[in-house]
C-alpha cells in the first residue's frame, strides 16, 4: 500500500499545515500519529498510529 509507505517515511499526506507539525513533533513525544489520504478512486481515508507505537489502523471517515 502506497500510503503506508508514505506514512511510514513521516509524508502526512493531506494534512493541514498544524496537524503535520503536530505529527513531527509526536515523533519526538511518542504521541498519536495521523496522515490523510485519497484512493486512486478518490475515496479518503486516514492512517492512525497509536502513541505507543504498537498499532496502526487505516480508517474511512465513515468509520470513525
Amino acid at each position: 500500500m502506497i500510503a503506508m509507505e508514505r506514512h511510514k517515511r513521516h509524508d502526512w499526506g493531506d494534512v493541514c499545515e498544524t496537524d503535520w507539525k503536530e505529527n513531527d513533533r509526536a515523533l519526538k513525544t511518542g504521541e498519536r500519529l495521523l496522515s490523510a489520504y485519497k484512493s486512486g478512486g478518490g475515496t479518503k481515508f486516514w492512517i492512525i498510529t497509536e502513541w505507543d507505537r504498537s498499532v496502526t489502523t487505516v480508517l474511512l471517515p465513515s468509520d470513525y
